[in-house]
């Protein structure tokens, strides 16, 4: 009752003090404070209002859309979406620096009052203060807070008057200064110069401020405006998902949803519910766009190079032009969060004499922890601002770079891109761009640090005085201590990155010829290679690493350094310490050690983006293409199409002798000019130098109207066929529809199991060589250009389709078209109204057919070695003879009957799809079709992702990679070891020290010394031991997961690679592969030191305060249930993210390889748009996930501040004497350092499990089912296998994957050992497939293949494939050079290289180079023409000498010449072979032993070439005289 009663009174007598002290105000402050306080309540009530009716609103539009109006809304959404510029006047500028300026006033006028009252406070020793004083200003401050950020949200509404509210409220503030300077006029003029105070000369500095206010108040206009511009919105609607159409809310969010992140919470609720995809992530805003951030950096940058044309612009420099903005915005939020974190360092001496007893001020603990608690918060809130901005930033260099890398791709000049390989390009753009946007994070380092040693050096300097200066000495010698070893760090980080570009070229040259390399069994050679080059990598990864872990060491020692170096220069000069003094000591160098610890990654980041800035601007200052090679002039202009005068053209700049010279040529509008000439004579680089893609060095070209061009080795984007065709033109039924007649598609899409949707695989790897080419061919037709320029386009197609395509698309389809096509194929010559006989660069005859067959020459030997093929159908009795002397007893097998399907006259058939059925097997399949068509698996599928939780499978495989996982426990020990001693050495400093000034000290200083000394240098050994430990866990991890990962991919089979584009490959063994080499170790180790960390602050603080243990339980499950809330949104951020980077990666590659057609398209700009959607995509998700970041670390902060705060109350609560002050000084000093520590906690735990993710892809690659064993030792055939190299077939049915239909149906024939069996079929009819199944690359799904009595299924596939001999369709030369082309495994001597290259050609035109075998060899062969390539490839069968050759279409590049050279070769050489020849030119089988003619996968024919021509009905001989009348007529169409 007592207790009430006093408190009754107390209060009572308070509240009258305050009514005392308000009625001492003056009357105009009083109703200032009055108004203002009002004006603030009517303010949050509106705020408040407009939150209410807004969520109804929400509800309401949630009902409506649940009724059925989605469509309505989503039209809604899209009128919103209109993209907007908004232009800002200077009318808006000026009234909000009018309104920052009075809100500064009055912060300065609270700070200086406030600082006054303290010290009043301190002076009086416990009597009452006047406390009035600040109300004024801190209403003034709250007011005009409220509204400076009001008129800064009217920027991002763009609204066009200020609000009402605003408005009164400047013309109240208006009036109450002008009444306010009138009587402090009247006070000065009565009191002089002593009326002066603060709130007077504020009142008249504010004064011009709130009179232009005042002025704008009455129009309320902002001098804003918005232009509404839907143009910038359009390209991404087109390939925008539906669903997804709404913009983040980031760009429309208030002040308080920014600054604590809340804009986020829709898209984690969802994440929360279900797994989060693509289409659920919101749009980014239009300045975080791709396309915006490109555009700026790109003008910057060209805007230097023009400044400069002589020097190499800085890249650095035009990126800090472009974003200086952004920077300097998160320069504001860093440099405040630094200020408030010293605020707690500071105040900790004054905390500890407080609980010692020394009061300077009634309730002084009560203050301090309030200001301890506020600047805390402030720093929670400005660090995750801070820290947003340096993402976002990061985020919009990457992705303006990424644009700029990928546009040069487009541009690059032939010279260039031969010194830039894909591989490199494809590193600059994953690593290099990366690199540089992670710098971000790093900028403010450079002005923050010194920033940083000066204020803990004012801390320092008032704790222990002159010794700071021993501070600052200790501090220089550990930062300079690590430059050299991060000059050694940057070296090796070079080294390691010019090793991984190696490693990545070669890659991805493995994965784009995988078929061959099986085909020739040379894959465990070039795996070798491979991880040769990875041990080079490793070898300075190793050294990366390691010197990373001492680099590690010495800044986890440094603050000790410098700590023992302070403390003892103290004791030494007999300066007296307190506990206070040294806990304030210990927190500002544990606060200095943060970026100590940073420098030396500041540094070797510093380094190693110099090195990745270096590499991408000589990328972008490399020669692009000449943009005067080519004169366009508009369609109609001239008569002329084409027109060259005195060409002259050259690959390679250094080279003396020109590529094409003396070109000079006409072409009229309309014409038809056929090129034509040996191998190697230019003819390819002829069409080049019309496109403008040859560097021109004299002459001129001009061309006039639109070009299309139809490359001779067939481009094909990933995609469906009919986008492939579309190639970026919008559909027209009709016109398609022609064009798919012209090309003779029609057949081969009712074959497709998807029809035009199909997805073709990786280039064009699911469709026959012919398909490629005609689906080539359409696409160039549907442009609908003037000039069309076709290379070599019949050679992949049989002789039916070619008369067909040539009739269809040439003659008709093209009919007043400008036409220049080369080509192989005499007989098309006479319909050609121009021909060009090239011959060593030169044009060395031009005229029409007759002509140029009276002169004789070059064209004469051309079209007789075409005669030569044709006569040899007209076969002499020998033909039939030699027939008749095969074994009587072979014939009954030879002899197979015709199948039905023999005559079905089908065009084209699916290489992977119901290949082959006959036409009333067809019939049945079409009602089947409809119903199937929905679940039909398409050859390349969606990248599969994991979903839910990372497996504790992953973590474990990871931990158990290295060492079976027993360097874990060591290094949690190292750490706990470390941790411990750390908290040993600083209780020993607050325990052996004096309270306060006057006590005496528990030990002598040497003791003191001494132990700090030992406890602090033994926990830093013990950093330097798990620094290295691990490192030698990571290096072991990565090793060890990368060695798996490639013999996995290497071993997997041949439809792993058509169904996979090689974009997601490369993505993981370079990206993902960097982030297991580099990332994840010290990810790991930096989770188990902060957890450790994190306990041990805990357990100090529970040891002073056991009751804090209340709020920490608690908020330990906040945390752990929010940090579950979170992942579940966060995972699947980082899984989109990982997967919407390999379709950069892989649009990058394509575009690369196809740079040629897009640009003889002039498509550039749509695949520039189609980069930048992807990148938006890719960007979408990683914006997210930032920001996830930021929204956990930002309410855990809170949380800890929270116990922080309340730890403070109790400390300030108890009794004093009722505990140590130097213990409660520590726990402070722990406690301060708690909220940074729980979010590094949580920080490094998401960032693992994201990080995980990596080691969870790789691990799917590990786990691809393998192709059958190489060698199987108990099944070894002898090494003179096969001897005869007889081959049977039985009942061979084969499928390219189970939900595949079978493509050869029970194929049964034998093929006696050393006879030419020609194979031959219309296209698609499944010749190919029958190769692919003897080389094993598919195996059977029935029946079996028997050469010399061994069943191929039952030996090892290196045993089989390294038997056999092929030359395949594509030719296809490695980089390298000419002899390890020929012989990669290094079995042959020089001469026997030099014998096999003159048998096939290549002899002299190797010798005449300067390195003769040695002779570079580019990437993709591309120094060498199709042709030449072709011939090497007969070069590697006659070095393997194999008993069994199979020609797959070999001679389809070559001219007739050099088609029938390499027969008489392949005759002579290979006479004791069996050899199987698949072509589609008749006089390429006619003289076979035997011929084979599948049809629809089935067996139509198999005998003599002379028995099947002498059957009237056969199959055969209707393909003879689809050819020889083709030929013989000359095309009289």
């Amino acid at each position: 009752m007592n207790l009430f009663l006093v408190t009754t009174t107390t209060a009572s007598e308070t509240s009258n003090c305050c009514l005392e002290s308000f009625q001492g105000l003056p009357v105009l402050e009083l109703a200032s404070v009055c108004i203002n306080l009002t004006l603030v309540l009517v303010f949050l009530s509106i705020v408040s209002a407009r939150q209410v009716a807004l969520c109804f609103g929400r509800i309401r539009l949630s009902k409506e859309n649940l009724n059925g109006n989605s469509a309505s809304s989503s039209q809604r959404v899209l009128v919103g979406e209109e993209s907007q510029s908004v232009v800002i006047g200077k009318t808006y500028k000026a009234s909000l620096f009018c309104c920052f300026y009075v809100l500064l006033l009055h912060v300065l006028v609270l700070g200086f009052d406030g600082v006054g009252l303290i010290k009043k406070a301190a002076q009086r020793k416990g009597k009452s203060s006047n406390w009035t004083v600040i109300v004024l200003p801190a209403a003034q401050c709250l007011a005009w807070f409220v509204l400076s950020f009001s008129a800064l949200y009217c920027k991002y509404k763009a609204v066009v008057k200020f609000p009402y509210l605003l408005r009164i409220w400047w013309v109240a503030s208006f009036v109450i200064c002008l009444c306010t300077m009138y009587a402090d006029g009247r006070g000065i003029l009565a009191e002089g110069l002593g009326h002066l105070n603060s709130h007077v000369l504020v009142t008249f500095a504010a004064a011009p401020a709130l009179c232009f206010l005042f002025y704008v108040s009455f129009s309320g206009v902002t001098g804003i405006q918005e232009f509404r511009n839907s143009d910038l919105r359009e390209p991404l609607l087109l390939e925008e998902e539906a669903g997804c159409l709404k913009v983040t809310p980031y760009s429309e969010a208030g002040l308080f949803s920014l600054l604590t992140l809340s804009w986020l919470n829709p898209l984690l609720s969802i994440g929360a519910r279900k797994p989060l995809e693509l289409k659920d992530i919101p749009l980014l805003a239009p300045k975080d766009r791709s396309k915006t951030n490109y555009k700026l950096l790109n003008t910057n940058w060209e805007k230097l190079k023009a400044e400069n044309p002589l020097t190499q612009p800085s890249l650095a420099w035009a990126i800090l032009k472009s974003f200086w903005k952004e920077a300097a915005c998160n320069a504001i939020f860093a440099g405040v969060n630094t200020l408030v974190s010293y605020v707690g360092p500071y105040l900790i001496s004054y905390f500890v004499d407080y609980l010692g007893g020394k009061e300077t001020f009634p309730h002084e603990g009560y203050i301090l922890a309030g200001i301890f608690f506020g600047s805390k918060l402030l720093e929670t809130l400005t660090t995750r601002q801070w820290y947003l901005g340096v993402d976002i930033l990061g985020m919009h260099v990457r992705s303006a770079l990424t644009a700029m890398v990928y546009r040069k791709g487009l541009r690059l000049s032939s010279s260039a891109r031969q010194s830039r390989t894909s591989g490199e390009v494809v590193n600059y753009m994953a690593v290099d761009v990366q690199r540089i946007g992670d710098y971000s994070w790093y900028l403010h380092d450079i002005w923050m640090l010194p920033l940083q040693i000066i204020l803990a050096l004012a801390i320092l300097y008032k704790n222990v005085g002159i010794a700071s200066v021993a501070t600052l000495i200790a501090t220089i010698i550990s930062i300079v201590a690590t430059v050299p070893l991060a000059r050694i760090q940057e070296d090796y980080q070079d080294r390691l990155m010019a090793a991984k570009d190696d490693r990545m070229r070669r890659t991805s040259e493995c994965l784009r010829n995988m078929r061959i390399l099986k085909l020739q069994a040379w894959e465990d050679r070039y795996r070798v290679k491979l991880e040769e080059m990875r041990n080079v990598e490793f070898k300075y990864l190793r050294k990366a690493l390691y010197s990373q872990a001492f680099i590690t060491f010495i800044f986890w020692s440094s603050p000790i350094f410098v700590s023992v170096v302070t403390f003892g220069t103290s004791i030494l000069l007999g300066a007296q310490l307190t506990a206070g003094s040294v806990l304030s000591a210990l927190a500002t160098f544990r606060i200095l050690q943060e970026p100590l610890r940073n420098f030396p990654d500041l540094v070797s980041m510093m380094a190693q983006t110099k090195v990745s800035l270096d590499r991408i601007a000589g990328f972008l200052n490399e020669e692009e293409l000449q943009e005067d090679a080519t004169i366009t002039l508009p369609r109609g202009i001239s008569d002329v199409s084409i027109e060259i005068k005195d060409g002259e053209f050259c690959w390679d700049s250094s080279s003396l002798v020109s590529t094409l010279s003396g070109i000079q040529i006409k072409v009229g509008r309309g014409m038809r000019v056929a090129v034509c000439g040996v191998v190697g004579s230019g003819k390819s680089s002829f069409l080049s130098c019309i496109l403008g893609e040859i560097p021109k060095v004299a002459g001129e070209v001009r061309i006039c109207g639109s070009a299309a061009y139809v490359p001779q080795s067939a481009w094909i984007q990933s995609g469906t066929i009919e986008e492939n065709i579309l190639f970026g033109s919008p559909m027209d039924k009709a016109k398609y529809k022609s064009v798919i007649h012209a090309c003779s598609l029609k057949k081969d899409f009712e074959l497709f199991s998807h029809g035009d949707q199909t997805i073709i695989g990786d280039r064009g790897i699911n469709l026959s060589g012919g398909q490629k080419q005609r689906v080539q061919l359409a696409r160039a037709l549907y442009q609908n250009a003037d000039i069309y320029l076709l290379d070599d386009p019949f050679s992949a197609v049989d002789a039916h389709t070619g008369s067909e395509l040539f009739k269809e698309y040439i003659l008709t389809a093209l009919s007043g078209k400008t036409v220049v096509f080369v080509t192989h194929q005499v007989e098309f010559l006479p319909a050609a109204d121009l021909i060009l006989v090239l011959k060593e660069g030169r044009v060395i005859q031009a005229g029409i057919y007759e002509e140029l067959l009276q002169a004789g020459t070059d064209f004469n030997t051309l079209v007789s070695a075409h005669h030569e093929a044709i006569e040899a159908m007209d076969f002499a009795n020998q033909a039939f003879e030699e027939s008749e002397k095969l074994d009587p007893l072979d014939r009954p097998v030879l002899m197979c009957k015709k199948c039905d399907s023999a005559g079905s006259n089908i065009t084209g058939m699916a290489k992977d799809v119901q290949e082959g059925l006959s036409a009333s097997d067809r019939k049945a399949l079409k009602e089947k079709k409809k119903a199937k068509r929905a679940r039909k698996k398409q050859l390349v599928q969606e990248e599969e992702r994991e979903r839910g939780r990372v497996s504790m499978k992953v973590y474990l495989s990871y931990m158990a990679a290295a060492y079976k996982g027993l360097l874990i426990p060591l290094i949690i020990i190292a750490q706990t070891l470390f941790q411990v001693l750390q908290i040993a050495s600083n209780w020993w400093m607050a325990w052996a020290n004096p309270q306060t000034t006057g006590d005496s000290p528990k030990t002598s200083s040497m003791m003191l010394l001494g132990v700090y000394m030992a406890l602090a240098f033994g926990s830093s050994w013990f950093i330097f031991i798990r620094a290295v430990l691990v490192a030698t866990f990571g290096l072991a991890a990565a090793q060890k997961l990368f060695m798996k990962m490639l013999r996995t991919v290497f071993r997997a089979p041949m439809s792993f690679f058509d169904s996979t584009p090689s974009g997601r490959i490369l993505n993981r063994v370079s990206v993902d592969q960097s982030v297991v080499d580099l990332d994840i170790p010290f990810r790991l180790g930096g989770f188990a030191s902060t957890t450790i960390q994190l306990l041990g602050i805990v357990g100090v603080m529970t040891q002073v305060t056991w009751q804090i243990l209340l709020l920490v339980v608690p908020m330990a499950v906040a945390c752990l249930w929010m940090q579950k809330y979170y992942m579940a949104s966060s995972r699947e951020l980082v899984r989109i993210v990982s997967i919407q980077k390999s379709p950069v990666i892989h649009l990058f590659t394509e575009s690369i390889a196809g740079a040629a057609t897009i640009r003889g398209f002039g498509q550039e700009k749509r695949f520039m748009k189609r980069n930048l959607y992807l990148l938006d995509c890719f960007t979408r998700p990683f914006f997210c996930s930032l920001s996830a970041i930021e929204w956990l670390c930002l309410r855990m902060e809170m949380l800890s501040t929270f116990v922080f705060a309340f730890c403070m109350v109790l400390l300030v609560s108890f009794p004093h004497g009722s505990i140590d002050p130097s213990m409660a000084g520590l726990a402070v000093t722990y406690g301060l350092n708690l909220n940074a520590r729980l979010s590094r906690w949580i920080l490094s735990f998401c960032k693992l499990e994201n990080k995980i993710v990596s080691i969870e892809r790789i691990h799917q690659y590990c786990e691809i089912p393998s192709e059958a064993p190489a060698v199987i030792d108990n099944l070894r055939p002898q090494s003179s296998w096969p001897q005869t190299g007889t081959i049977e077939l039985i009942d061979l049915k084969v499928r390219y994957k189970e939900s595949l239909p079978v493509v050869l149906h029970g194929v049964s024939c034998v093929f006696p050992g050393g006879k030419k069996i020609g194979i031959v079929g219309r296209t698609g009819s499944g010749k190919s497939t029958m190769i692919q199944a003897l080389f094993r690359l598919i195996e059977p799904a029935g029946g079996r293949i028997i050469i010399d009595n061994i069943d191929i299924s039952k030996i090892g596939l290196h045993d089989l494939r390294s038997r056999l001999g092929i030359i395949p369709q594509d030719p296809t030369l490695f980089e390298g050079t000419i002899r390890g082309n020929l012989d990669p495994l290094e079995e042959h001597s020089d001469q026997e290289i030099w014998q096999a290259l003159d048998k096939s050609q290549l002899g002299e035109i190797v010798r005449q180079k300067e390195h003769k075998l040695d002779t570079p060899v580019l990437e993709n062969g591309d120094n060498w023409s199709v042709g030449q390539r072709q011939l090497v490839s007969l070069g590697r069968a006659l070095l393997k000498q194999a008993r069994i050759l199979v020609l797959d279409e070999a001679t389809a590049s070559v001219d007739t010449a050099t088609d029938n050279l390499i027969q008489k070769i392949i005759r002579t050489e290979f006479q004791d072979c069996t050899v199987c020849t698949i072509a589609h030119r008749i006089p390429t089988v006619i003289d076979s032993d035997l011929v084979l003619v599948l049809s629809d996968g089935k067996v139509a024919e198999f005998d003599t070439p002379a028995r099947l021509i002498d059957d009237k009905s056969s199959m055969f001989l209707k393909l003879v005289s689809e050819y020889s009348s083709r030929s013989n007529g000359m095309l009289d169409f």
